[in-house]
């Protein structure tokens, strides 16, 4: 695989894949467009069948969409799923044969938030892993699926409050809400996410699928759910409001690897 922004190793039934998209993986043509391609080849493989996604960056997991190429990235998405969608193509991953797994170190928000909840496991640092639903600071709702997600492993209060905060919250709250499965010491993640993608993978394929598909069957959100989502988030990221407080941010170091240290601080200075 020819790779911009992924790198992976294979270890037996397990891929081991780590974001490398400088200066802070943000989501945007580049990474979809290899992700996308680390899916397919993975899918169309017999012998994979556990996906860990990890980053080589400690500050940042996947920090959110690159707003500036929203049409690019969404262009991107359409290659796998048909539509101009990281919501569908979030999906297409929960949907999937493959088990994925997220190891969380650093910040993830936005649409980063949403690609680890699309994957069927999450476990995060404790001392480093940041989350947040920040789209509500621009007046907009996710579009990559995190109302769907968060509201069946949240509950509809907690659920509202990470979206329309838009605040920062650390593993163990994340833990606490159901966002991530298990928050561990940093110097045990590596050892724990290995050990339960490599048992994972010594049992059938077969009945991965057909838990995955149960479960699903209960509770992941039909597919028009999400595709409306991606559609509201895409017609409103072009108005007024949203564009205006945007251009706040950028002014103030959004998309910028240190000002993003402390976003929710940032997000809270935009003003009207």
């Amino acid at each position: 695989m020819m790779l911009d922004t992924l790198k992976v190793k294979r270890e037996g039934a397990v891929l081991f894949i780590e974001i490398d998209a400088p200066p802070m993986n943000l989501l945007g043509p580049a990474l979809v467009r290899d992700l996308i391609t680390v899916i397919r080849n993975a899918e169309a493989d017999d012998r994979t069948k556990v996906l860990v996604f990890r980053s080589v960056d400690p500050d940042y997991f996947i920090s959110h969409v690159d707003v500036t190429k929203v049409k690019e990235y969404r262009e991107e998405a359409a290659k796998l799923t048909g539509e101009p969608s990281i919501a569908l193509l979030f999906r297409h991953l929960s949907a999937s044969r493959l088990v994925s797994i997220a190891q969380i170190e650093g910040r993830v928000r936005g649409a980063g938030s949403e690609f680890v909840l699309a994957c069927d496991m999450r476990y995060a640092a404790r001392e480093t892993a940041v989350f947040s639903q920040m789209e509500a600071a621009f007046g907009l709702l996710p579009g990559g699926g995190a109302a769907q997600f968060l509201t069946r492993l949240m509950g509809r209060g907690r659920a509202l409050e990470v979206m329309l905060s838009a605040s920062d919250y650390d593993a163990d709250i994340a833990e606490r809400y159901g966002w991530i499965n298990r928050a561990l010491p940093a110097t045990q993640l590596d050892a724990y996410v290995a050990s339960l993608a490599r048992r994972i993978a010594c049992f059938p394929a077969a009945g991965h699928a057909v838990v995955k598909a149960r479960v699903n069957a209960i509770a992941l959100a039909p597919v028009d759910d999400f595709r409306r989502d991606s559609e509201l988030f895409g017609e409103n990221v072009q108005k007024e409001t949203a564009q205006r407080r945007m251009a706040g941010a950028m002014a103030r170091g959004f998309q910028t690897r240190e000002a993003e240290l402390d976003l929710a601080r940032l997000l809270g200075e935009i003003g009207e």
